[in-house]
């Protein structure tokens, strides 16, 4: 089965994500990620459209309150029909298990639950940040792990994570959890914010079960042709 390759519809309004969608190909072989920018903008109704038209939907939100808003949020964005989200795994487990909870119980009859992924720490924090700002002591890897391991307790179906870790969580966390990787760059890409970046082939190596990639196809003149070409290079 063909492993999901994101498209980050990161655009400003309407116009610009269908002129997008339009270029990207047949719904039911897309699968797209509705982030702050476009949801914020456009509410539960351009989410609903989406998953009514075919589209594999990503509604990454990155919930991170107390328990109980959460779990009642989380019922709200099952009832769209999506198929993943997120929550922060800095949250602690109480919360991701309340958001997983929220998830099923605001889940149609008869319907998937969406899978809940766990955000572990941000690809653009870098060790410096990591241990000056956060004032973690653990290590990069190490602070990854920890927060992977907590999640999948908790009940979360995977974390999204940068690729670079991906081999020592499936190691250390198991192959029964997802690896949902951004920081994705075709090796002609610039980097732009990001830190701690792949390309596809080496996030397949390396055991990614899905990609979310954005400017390099949304900023592209041919996105499909863009697109394509990373779904090969990953599968």
């Amino acid at each position: 089965m063909e492993k999901p390759v994101f498209v980050a519809l990161d655009v400003a309004n309407q116009t610009e994500a269908e002129t997008l969608l339009q270029q990207l190909g047949k719904p039911q072989q897309t699968a797209v990620k509705v982030g702050m920018e476009l949801f914020y903008h456009l509410g539960n109704s351009f989410v609903e459209y989406l998953t009514q038209q075919g589209y594999q939907v990503f509604l990454d939100l990155k919930l991170h309150d107390i328990p109980n808003t959460v779990y009642h949020g989380a019922k709200q964005l099952a009832a769209l029909g999506i198929q993943y989200t997120t929550v922060h795994a800095l949250g602690g487990s109480e919360m991701i298990k309340a958001t997983k909870d929220g998830l099923i119980d605001g889940t149609a009859q008869g319907q998937a639950v969406p899978k809940l992924l766990a955000v572990t720490e941000l690809t653009s924090i870098s060790d410096e940040v990591l241990q000056n700002e956060q004032n973690c002591r653990l290590p990069m890897k190490a602070q990854v792990i920890s927060l992977a391991k907590t999640a999948k307790k908790a009940g979360a179906d995977g974390v999204i994570c940068s690729p670079l870790e991906v081999q020592a969580l499936r190691e250390q966390v198991g192959d029964d959890f997802l690896y949902i990787t951004p920081g994705i760059r075709l090796s002609q890409n610039n980097h732009d914010d990001q830190t701690r970046i792949a390309t596809p082939a080496k996030a397949k190596t390396w055991g990614a079960s899905g990609l979310v990639v954005g400017r390099p196809i949304t900023q592209a003149s041919n996105p499909s042709d863009v697109y394509q070409l990373i779904k090969k290079e990953f599968n």
